[in-house]
């Protein structure tokens, strides 16, 4: 367990690295930024971009399974790691053969991904309801919209898949990079 004089170091710490390199952080948010415009103008490009990043990202990672795998092949669980690095490779094959036809399945899973975090998330806001007072109210709308996302995606198969994945990639990475600007900016004028 952290101590709060430990914690306090580390929040110093951080404080000081943000204002030293508040360029590089002001780069990479103007970087995020002006992918996140990108990704939603262009949703299919993002979409299908999406779907063969995480093939590669796949595929590279069950060939370094393999290969560790092997060259561990006398340690316990052996078959088991085998056919995960396997299976990781398989999926990264098949989303790098057939990106366009990841892109659905992908839509899929993200829509059954935001079905669930609804559920979950109004099930949270009801069962706390009473201790959280008026707060709770903003779970309950939080997962109100994610039912709302997914039943948009879900209702627009098939052609929601072109647009679906690459706007939400394109929000995070437009948000991220105006809080990484946001950051920076504020480390800049502390430095002054």
């Amino acid at each position: 367990m952290t101590s709060p004089e430990e914690f306090s170091r580390l929040q110093s710490k951080m404080s000081q690295a943000v204002k030293a390199h508040w360029k590089a952080f002001l780069f990479e948010g103007i970087l995020l930024a002006v992918l996140g415009i990108a990704a939603l103008i262009l949703p299919p490009l993002a979409s299908l971009a999406t779907a063969i990043f995480l093939g590669w990202m796949f595929l590279i990672s069950g060939i370094g399974g393999l290969i560790v795998t092997y060259w561990a092949r006398s340690t316990p669980g052996f078959w088991w790691s085998l056919i995960s690095a396997a299976l990781a490779v398989l999926a990264g094959g098949i989303l790098l053969a057939r990106p366009i036809q990841a892109v659905l399945t992908l839509t899929i899973v993200l829509a059954a991904y935001f079905l669930a975090e609804g559920v979950a998330t109004i099930m949270y806001a009801l069962e706390h309801r009473r201790d959280l007072s008026s707060r709770w109210s903003w779970l309950l709308i939080s997962g109100l919209v994610d039912i709302a996302i997914s039943f948009m995606v879900i209702t627009g198969l098939p052609s929601s898949a072109e647009w679906a994945i690459g706007v939400l990639v394109g929000i995070n990475l437009l948000f991220g990079g105006a809080t990484l600007i946001g950051m920076a900016l504020a480390a800049r004028k502390s430095n002054t």
